[in-house]
């Protein structure tokens, strides 16, 4: 009788134990709850100070918080200083250049033998190459940052090709280059500015590559998940080995070091399509031209 009595005992003390465990355990996941939730809207604060692991974990949350607090002051900070600094190029090398550029036009209205005119029109061209550098470099440096934020929305795609191409139409015809656009109707989430950016660097590379009396044809193709803007050329194509190095900042290729540029195009366009979810990527063929083709989300398609 007594062994009946002891084992009871044992069982209710068991079961005791169990439900306090649960109850211990349950009161400390809604306190980790209630932290985490406090940290998200960011008003955390202690609230135990005893000697329990969970007030050594309020502790060490809220030593975290400070420090990650104190981080994001930091790279705002930096942010500001970097846009600053940005700012400050751009306004300081914009006269200069723009001087740069007027000084060799009135050079090359005076009588020049063909020696000093060759000299006049390499130092505009070089004018004009920093301008476009300064400029690319702002851009990316703005966009990097977060200085510059692009603003997808569901838009209509045509319009954006048709501007990008109308801008090439004459580079294209004096240059003797065919060039041809096949749309159709699609619509895709993207920033419309930044992409027709982004596409007039691809076509810019393009007529550069692409020799008298060759072809570039941009296409417009719809998939479940995305829409694609391809530009094909018939350029002289690029090795395997060099298409993934292509897309990195002042990447030039050995063969490409005699065609204007300076290696950031590329870079910049990347930036503008990963910025807006989507990807960019290159199917070439030595000899045969090159594909360019950028990947926007369409509207509603659930990307991971």
């Amino acid at each position: 009788m007594i062994g009946y009595i002891i084992g009871g005992i044992a069982l209710v003390v068991a079961v005791a134990m169990i439900i306090f465990s649960r109850w211990q355990t349950m009161h400390t996941i809604r306190r980790l709850d209630s932290m985490l939730t406090d940290a998200i809207n960011g008003n955390f604060s202690e609230r135990s100070f005893d000697e329990s692991r969970l007030s050594s974990l309020e502790s060490r949350l809220a030593r975290y918080l400070m420090v990650n607090t104190l981080s994001a002051q930091r790279v705002a900070e930096q942010k500001n200083q970097i846009s600053s600094l940005i700012s400050d190029i751009s306004h300081q090398t914009r006269t200069p250049v723009a001087n740069l550029q007027l000084y060799t036009q009135l050079l090359a209205e005076q009588p020049l033998s063909p020696q000093q005119r060759d000299c006049v029109q390499a130092i505009s061209m070089q004018a004009e190459k920093l301008q476009t550098l300064v400029e690319v470099l702002v851009k990316t440096s703005r966009l990097e940052t977060g200085i510059i934020t692009l603003h997808p929305c569901t838009e209509q795609i045509a319009p954006v090709v048709e501007r990008a191409v109308a801008q090439y139409t004459q580079k294209t015809k004096n240059k003797d280059i065919v060039l041809t656009c096949i749309q159709k109707e699609d619509t895709a989430v993207f920033d419309s500015k930044w992409t027709e950016e982004a596409l007039c660097n691809l076509l810019d590379n393009a007529v550069k590559y692409t020799p008298a009396q060759g072809k570039i044809t941009v296409e417009v193709k719809s998939y479940e998940m995305f829409s694609v803007i391809s530009v094909m050329d018939t350029g002289p194509g690029i090795p395997e080995k060099e298409q993934a190095a292509i897309f990195k900042r002042f990447y030039r290729a050995p063969d490409a070091y005699q065609t204007d540029g300076v290696g950031i195009g590329l870079y910049l366009t990347r930036q503008i399509v990963q910025a807006q979810g989507g990807y960019i990527r290159v199917d070439s063929v030595p000899g045969k031209g090159s594909t360019f083709s950028i990947w926007l989300v369409r509207k509603g398609a659930a990307i991971e």
